[in-house]
Order: structure tokens, then sequence, then C-alpha cells
């Protein structure tokens, strides 16, 4: 099993790039989107793989973070979505906006991949509802954060849950409220109803 890849960009094709490491070029399939997120040709990059065996081929899929590496596995572990499925789903919705499209039940949103019917979509909800959730998404923020900050953050984890939630409920956007609350300082003694103020200002900017 190669966890990962480490060594340098050295191109990009049309659904792949070419990493160097010491002399062997690695083929590696990425998802379109993450593939705009590298740095520029010449420099060091470090990929979370998925070694794809079949009969006639070995492929390696790379993907920029272990959360994303990890919802790629979820997704390639429903019937019907292979590898290049489970890619193709990742170039149109991120993780974070994978896990919103679950929770709200959007198969439109999911069956935008190509490759992936509305079958498929709606099956894919059904299986992942109770494995990708909004909370994790805020999860993913936290570790972001600086060591100083996480505790705080991370014992405010329900309170932006609860906002998010209350502003797509008002018929905001998942992905922008999710950025919405994000965005918001959180203090101690702050409930929902001021995260919500702060995130409603932040989204009128």
């Amino acid at each position: 099993m190669i966890s990962y890849i480490k060594g340098e960009l050295v191109s990009l094709e049309e659904d792949k790039v070419i990493v160097d490491v010491g002399g062997v070029g690695y083929g590696i399939f990425m998802p379109g989107q993450m593939m705009g997120l590298l740095p520029p040709v010449g420099h060091e990059v470090k990929l979370h793989t998925y070694l794809n065996v079949k009969e006639d081929a070995m492929q390696l899929f790379g993907f920029l973070t272990r959360d994303a590496l990890q919802v790629f596995r979820l997704l390639i572990g429903v019937s019907g979505i292979g590898p290049k499925g489970g890619q193709s789903i990742l170039s149109v919705l991120p993780p974070d906006e994978l896990r919103f499209a679950v929770m709200a039940g959007d198969a439109r949103a999911i069956s935008a991949a190509p490759g992936i019917g509305k079958k498929t979509a709606e099956k894919l909800i059904l299986e992942l509802r109770d494995k990708l959730s909004i909370e994790d998404a805020l999860e993913h923020a936290v570790n972001e954060q600086t060591e100083p900050s996480k505790g705080l953050i991370s014992a405010q984890g329900g309170v932006q849950s609860e906002a998010v939630q209350a502003l797509a409920a008002l018929g905001y956007g998942n992905t922008e409220a999710l950025k919405a609350v994000r965005q918001v300082e959180i203090t101690e003694d702050m409930d929902v109803s001021a995260v919500l103020k702060l995130a409603l200002k932040q989204m009128s900017f």
C-alpha cells in the first residue's frame, strides 16, 4: 500500500499529475478541482494516495488532504461508483460541499459529476448519509486553527453546527453558510443567536 507520494511536481495533464520521487515519475490521477490548488510545477508536493489494482493496470489516485482521501474511500465503497466515478464527484464537489449535498439530499448536485446518474446519486445519499456530517466539516475548520484557539472552537462546535443549519433553513446555500460561520470568532459566552447574527453580517459583505 502506498500511503502518500512526496516529490517534485513535474507536470499536469488533463486528469493526472506527474510527481518525480528519486528519479521515478509517478502518474497520479486527481480531481480537477484539487489540481487547481497544487503549487507551481517544479515545487515539492505531497499527495495522499489510493492504489487501485485491476487485472490489467495499477492506478494511483491522489488527494491534497487525508480527509479528501477518506471521503474518496467512502465514495468508492458505494456500489456502482468506482475510482474514476469518485474522482469525478470530487472534481465537482469538494469534500465539505459533498457533505452538505448528502445531508440536504441534493441528488442534482451530485449527478452533475460526469458519469454519475440520478439513481446513482440517490443511492450515494442513502448509503453515506450516516457517514458524512456537517460536524466533520466543522472539525476540519478546527484543525486548521492555531493550537491556542483549537480548544475553544472545538467546544463551540455544536453552536457552529446549529448556526449553519439555521442559515440553511433561512434559504442560504450550505457552502455559503459554512464559510460565513467559519469566519466568526467564537467566544465562550456566545450562543447560537450571537453566532448567527455575526455570520449574517459576514454574508452581507
